[in-house]
């Protein structure tokens, strides 16, 4: 199963620095000579920036496309019964965060859950 965690990092040095303690964890991991899948990650400044980006409209799209591959966008945009400028514009914004993969015109969305990753320790203190 493929899956992609969303993080939330209002703070920009929090955000790089849990993803250096992923990456060195993973690093640590594969020296030890345990296998190391493949991690997806996408971390978003705030809750309301998830929001614009996975609306409704673009997860019913992610959730169509998961399930049917479409050969284009515009097809896509048939499939769903949508406006292809806008289905044009939500493929391009979620294309751009990794949750839908391009072959040439072809679409694809490869994960099959959307984790989500809030943590509430305070942010990490410059040193």
């Amino acid at each position: 199963m493929s899956k992609v965690t969303i993080h939330f990092a209002v703070d920009r040095q929090r955000a790089d620095h849990d993803s250096l303690a992923r990456l060195l964890e993973a690093d640590a991991r594969y020296n030890r000579g345990e296998e190391v899948e493949a991690e997806d990650h996408v971390t978003f400044e705030s809750f309301e920036m998830l929001l614009s980006a996975l609306s409704p409209k673009r997860l019913e799209l992610l959730r169509h496309l998961h399930q049917h591959p479409a050969r284009s966008t515009k097809a896509l945009a048939e499939a769903i019964d949508r406006d292809y400028r806008r289905v044009h514009d939500d493929v391009a914004a979620l294309a751009q965060i990794g949750l839908i993969e391009r072959d040439g015109t072809a679409l694809r969305a490869p994960h099959d859950e959307i984790a989500f990753a809030l943590s509430l320790s305070a942010p990490a203190k410059a040193a």
